[in-house]
């Protein structure tokens, strides 16, 4: 069976998509930790992107991670949509304020949530990248400041994991849920300031089953991933 992921997908659909092209395979050969292990390993190579000046390096380095972290969702049952509206219901997690003020006034607390207007939820995952554009201006940071925030929240979600991992506590759980948010959000950052269309992008990436072997389930061996170069 063919799969495909639209340009008007949502954050939900990346995940079925996942799931539908790579769950199989990734339950086969992938740990959670080798699922951790590549999403940060592609995030990483975006940023290098950054560093290089290398836009397609940047975009197809930063899709395959957000790829990965879906797949790490799926592993552990979070739904992504679900916890990033949670997290940033149309205002920044941390000062809620839309656009962030974080920078003027330097809270040292996070502010308790305010009610959530659930009408003003994106239903796309363009529209989540929009919405992330008006809380996160391209115009307040640079580019290299966003690939620094990311690097930062993968290592938070990592930290997550590990701790989770280790105890199986549901507070931890639920910082898993608050970090993985934190991460998509940085992605998003990374994508506006290089001007990356992420659903078009993904579209065209995932418009054949794996965007590699476009088989469904995939077929590429762990082996194969573990040497590709992006």
């Amino acid at each position: 069976m063919a799969y495909s992921l639209k340009k008007t997908a949502s954050l939900r659909d990346l995940q079925k998509f996942n799931s539908n092209v790579y769950a199989l395979t990734d339950d086969r050969l992938y740990s959670i930790w080798d699922l951790l292990v590549q999403q940060s390993r592609f995030a990483m190579r975006a940023l290098k992107g950054i560093r290089k000046g290398d836009r397609d390096k940047t975009k197809l380095n930063l899709l395959i991670s957000l790829s990965f972290l879906s797949a790490i969702a799926n592993r552990l049952r979070i739904d992504i949509e679900d916890e990033v509206w949670a997290r940033f219901p149309m205002r920044c997690s941390y000062c809620g304020r839309k656009p962030c003020v974080c920078r003027e006034v330097k809270s040292v607390t996070r502010r308790k949530s305010a009610k959530i207007n659930s009408k003003l939820r994106p239903v796309s995952l363009k529209a989540f990248q929009e919405m992330f554009n008006k809380i996160y201006p391209v115009q307040k940071r640079t580019i290299t400041d966003a690939g620094i925030h990311l690097a930062e929240e993968i290592g938070e979600m990592s930290e997550a994991i590990s701790n989770y991992l280790g105890q199986h506590l549901e507070k931890q759980f639920d910082d898993i849920k608050f970090e993985m948010a934190d991460v998509v959000s940085c992605i998003f950052g990374v994508a506006n300031s290089a001007n990356i269309d992420c659903a078009k992008e993904l579209s065209m990436m995932f418009v054949n089953n794996c965007h590699v072997c476009h088989k469904a389930p995939c077929i590429c061996s762990f082996s194969k991933v573990i040497k590709t170069k992006s």
